[in-house]
């Protein structure tokens, strides 16, 4: 039997998160416009610093700090956010953004899943029309980007990965 056409993406997603270098969740995220990929990006220090998997500790963890909590604190550039600096904003209007993520110490995926609140106005802004979250190897969570723009969470608190 032939894999869905958006399991394939996230398969792909889950594929770009392995190369994530977060102590606790290893993202990956893929952009895709038109049937094809726009641009891919994973979860790690910026560009010429070094990872957490180098330092050999998390400064979130190290300090106790709570999931969704203290994001300035982290050494990471989240998936969603490297995959919108890898592309033009005309190739990610109206595409899709497909999500996958992995415990890193269990190395299982992370079932529902969803885009901090930093990322999702960056998705918001790049034009993105639909997240896609991979939650099992077979079942995924819609998102329509719209609703985040209409239930707007950074006005009641509600906090993402």
């Amino acid at each position: 039997m032939r894999v869905s056409k958006i399991n394939y993406y996230l398969d792909i997603a889950q594929t770009v998160a392995k190369r994530g270098t977060c102590l606790r969740r290893k993202y990956g995220a893929i952009i895709v416009k038109n049937d094809s990929i726009v641009s891919t990006g994973y979860a790690g220090a910026p560009r010429g610093r070094q990872n957490c998997c180098d330092l050999g500790f998390c400064q979130r963890e190290k300090l106790n700090i709570p999931r969704g909590e203290r994001y300035e604190l982290c050494r990471s550039v989240h998936a969603e956010a490297n995959a919108i600096i890898s592309a033009s904003r005309e190739n990610m209007l109206d595409a899709t953004l497909y999500l996958a993520g992995i415990d890193s110490k269990t190395g299982e995926l992370i079932p529902n899943g969803c885009s901090c609140q930093m990322c999702k106005k960056l998705i918001i802004n790049a034009g993105i029309s639909k997240v896609i979250v991979r939650n099992t190897p077979e079942l995924y969570t819609e998102i329509d980007v719209e609703e985040w723009i209409n239930d707007d969470d950074s006005l009641n608190g509600t906090f993402g990965y």
